[in-house]
Formats: structure tokens, C-alpha cells, sequence
């Protein structure tokens, strides 16, 4: 090995454990992400509970809930689309629990031309999943509370416009035989780390044979 080669060797080196570490690290971001979605997937095919006493977001989240009470008046419309049926609204009622407590029932999915339907109230019996969607951030706008659209599912405002707790039931079935389509809670995580992994591997195999190629032309040049 000449002089000449010490640098682009150690420059290779370098290159080729900073792409490896990157691949691998992925490989352990893929393993982590894939324990969240079973774990996710496990409680979705649960056997179905009361409404526990103080759900939270971080313990409750996805937990299968069986309830029976009553659908009051009043209604958030929340724009959506549904594969297969276009734009729509997601149907946000007040719901009141047999025990007496008041949450928000997301019923599903209606398209827009029954916006402002008249739909079912009083007694019912519903199975869903508890919910706090994560969909507003800084450029969310503010629902037109005029003609009854909101752009998202934020329970705290939707909870404080209905008056209910901020809990969402999101249902997957219901008594109800003319309820709006259901659009039950599934796991919605992107998974790509698997992909992002083989291209750092891919990346590091090509800055290896780069590497060597440069020796070899560095050590022809210098003989």
C-alpha cells in the first residue's frame, strides 16, 4: 500500500461504517415498529370491554369497548373520503352511557349529499375502539361551526362543542340498522424502515466497491 492510499482508504472506511450504521439502525427501528403494530393489532382483536372509569390516551388507546345507551341530538360533521365512495363527512354524535356518562360516538361515514340527513336517536347498543386521532397540527383550520364542518378530529374541541367527556368511540357495529358506514379504527402506522434499511446496505456496497476501485486505480497509477 502507498501513501497515496492512506486517505481515500480511510476515507472509505469511514463512509462504509457510517452507511452500515445507518442501515442497522433501521433494522432496529423496524424491529420496535413492528412490536408497536402488534401490540396495536392484539388489542384490536381483544374481547370487547365496558367503558373503563378514566380512559386515557396513553392506556386506552385502541381499547375494544362494548356499550349500550343512548344517541342524543346533535352532530359534528368531520370531511373525510372512504375507498370506494369519494369525500363524505365521519358522523360525531354526543353518547350517553347507560351509567349516565356523555362521550363522543364517531358512527362512520356518510356521503355528502346526506350531510344533513335526519338519522337515528335514542337507544342503542355499539362496539368500537377508543380513539384519540392525531390528525391537527399548526395548519389545521378551524371547523366552520356555521355550516358544520370540521377538517379534522380533535377530540378536545369536538368534546367541548357537544359537551361530552373527551373519549371518542369510534364504531365498528352498532344496533342501529340504517347507521352510517362504520370506519372502525385500524393500524394506520407507515412501515418503511425495511426499505430504508436495504437501501443504506445498498449504499454501503456501493461506497465499498467505489473505495476499491480508487485503490486500484491510485496503485496502477503509482507502478
Amino acid at each position: 500500500m502507498t501513501r497515496r492510499m492512506i486517505g481515500p482508504l480511510i476515507f472509505g472506511l469511514v463512509g462504509i461504517a457510517i452507511l452500515l450504521n445507518l442501515g442497522f439502525w433501521q433494522v432496529r427501528r423496524l424491529a420496535w415498529k413492528n412490536d408497536i403494530i402488534a401490540s396495536i393489532e392484539a388489542r384490536l382483536e381483544s374481547e370487547s370491554v365496558a367503558l373503563p372509569d378514566e380512559p386515557t390516551p396513553e392506556d386506552s388507546r385502541y381499547l375494544l369497548v362494548r356499550e349500550s345507551g343512548e344517541i342524543l341530538p346533535g352532530e359534528i360533521h368531520v370531511y373525510t373520503s372512504r375507498s370506494g365512495d369519494g369525500v363524505g363527512y365521519r358522523v360525531i354524535v354526543p353518547f350517553e352511557t347507560a351509567a349516565g356518562r356523555r362521550i363522543l360516538l364517531d358512527r362512520g361515514f356518510v356521503p355528502i349529499a346526506d350531510k344533513d340527513a335526519e338519522r337515528y336517536l335514542g337507544p342503542i347498543e355499539v362496539e368500537g375502539a377508543l380513539d384519540w386521532p392525531r390528525e391537527t397540527d399548526s395548519y389545521t383550520a378551524d371547523p366552520d361551526l356555521e355550516k358544520n364542518v370540521w377538517l379534522a378530529r380533535n377530540v378536545p374541541k369536538m368534546a367541548d362543542h357537544l359537551e361530552t367527556e373527551p373519549v371518542l368511540l369510534v364504531t365498528s357495529a352498532s344496533s342501529d340498522p340504517n347507521q352510517p358506514v362504520p370506519m372502525p379504527v385500524t393500524v394506520n402506522i407507515r412501515n418503511n424502515h425495511f426499505e430504508y434499511a436495504v437501501t443504506w446496505f445498498l449504499l454501503a456496497l456501493v461506497w465499498a466497491v467505489m473505495t476499491v476501485y480508487l485503490l486500484w486505480r491510485i496503485k496502477r497509477a503509482d507502478q
